[in-house]
């Protein structure tokens, strides 16, 4: 959505249509993530994870302030919570520096000052980061493409492309369209729609289910900031936080599940062909082998309760399992190469009259607005 307002403000005599398979917008990642405005903490420096993050949080503060769309600038506290954390936390302060943040070292007793019901033996305060609710800007962003003519066809689910040199022909189960250029930000669908139009690929989307749960609303007032742990570098995700959402709400989570259907939020899903396209790929095999451990400990934790709430009463021991309320998973689109390396940022594959963005992990909602540039700065620079 951004992409297209971006361009539509750009080629405001151009014919823009914006082809969407759900019913409405933002029904999967952008309306199944935590919310968080992020700084750029834990980004390689000169990436275009650490570029787009830190012009992405920027810009996404002042969209919510030009459109009244609610957000609050709440700020991040990294918590390490033994000695091997702690020179951890000592790595993420360096590269706070080097993304150009402003990162400031927290004492146990600081923390303690910050937020009462937070336990460490030190911490990072990161005072960019923040809160929004990203399907408000998808919203937002739609509203703005249409007021300056741009189309949008909901329920309409792409069946083919065809490109040839003077077109690209898109098929869909109502019609035909023919179009000059064509843009794919397809998400947890991003190499079938490559396959479809014939891109050579090495890599496929393996989804990944990221479970929550909310606090009871009694708890609703625990924290102050965002609290997260201190990621082990040898994992790909995060790890379980806290995060006070817009409306109050404190969510726990995410974990990272194998997901066995790429859009299934339930607790168990499977969908034949999402299952058979992810064990028939080597590169799942090699990336499960790889992280074997830490995958059946998120499996085990997913099923046991109790171990879920132990990996955040490491940081916040006054949560109990009576305060856990269910909340609404959602599902990482990870593109992984034959190899089993996740492919760690931005990926892009171009032809012609066609740009494909085939891998946009997080932080790809805070960065939405310069992935849209950039994707518009590819576009008239492209041989198309």
């Amino acid at each position: 959505m951004s992409t297209a307002w971006q361009l539509k403000k750009r080629y405001r005599d151009k014919k823009l249509l914006l082809l969407e398979k759900e019913s409405d917008l933002a029904q999967h990642q952008t309306g199944h993530n935590s919310g968080v405005i992020h700084a750029g903490v834990y980004y390689k420096p000169g990436s275009l994870k650490a570029r787009f993050c830190k012009e992405g949080a920027a810009a996404s503060y002042e969209f919510c302030r030009q459109h009244d769309i609610p957000c609050r600038q709440t700020g991040k506290l990294l918590v390490a919570t033994d000695a091997e954390e702690r020179l951890r936390l000592n790595a993420l302060f360096e590269r706070c520096r080097k993304n150009d943040l402003s990162p400031e070292k927290i004492s146990p007793a600081r923390l303690r000052e910050l937020e009462p019901e937070i336990t460490g033996k030190g911490a990072i305060l990161v005072r960019d980061s923040g809160i929004v609710e990203f399907a408000g800007i998808c919203r937002e962003m739609a509203k703005q493409f249409r007021l300056m003519g741009g189309e949008i066809k909901l329920g309409t689910r792409v069946t083919g492309i065809t490109e040839s040199p003077d077109r690209v022909r898109i098929e869909t189960a109502k019609e035909t369209l023919y179009a000059d250029r064509l843009v794919v930000c397809a998400g947890l669908m991003a190499d079938r729609l490559a396959a479809m139009q014939g891109l050579a690929t090495d890599f496929r989307i393996i989804p990944f289910r990221g479970e929550y749960f909310r606090l009871r609303s009694q708890k609703s007032d625990i924290i102050r900031h965002l609290i997260y742990p201190v990621p082990d570098p040898a994992l790909p995700f995060l790890g379980v936080h806290l995060t006070k959402m817009i409306d109050g709400t404190v969510t726990v989570g995410p974990n990272a599940v194998q997901g066995w259907k790429r859009e299934g939020y339930a607790k168990f899903n499977f969908n034949f062909r999402d299952t058979f396209e992810t064990m028939s790929f080597p590169g799942f095999w090699k990336l499960s082998s790889r992280h074997l451990g830490s995958g059946l400990r998120e499996y085990r934790n997913s099923l046991w309760k109790r171990g879920y709430l132990e990996r955040v009463r490491k940081y916040c021991p006054g949560i109990s399992l009576h305060d856990l309320e269910p909340f609404p998973a959602g599902i990482r689109a990870q593109a992984v190469l034959r190899d089993g390396t996740m492919i760690d940022d931005f990926l892009f594959k171009e032809t012609a009259r066609s740009l494909h963005v085939c891998n946009a992990p997080s932080p790809a909602a805070t960065s939405a607005i310069p992935i849209g540039k950039y994707i518009c700065g590819l576009i008239q620079d492209g041989p198309g």
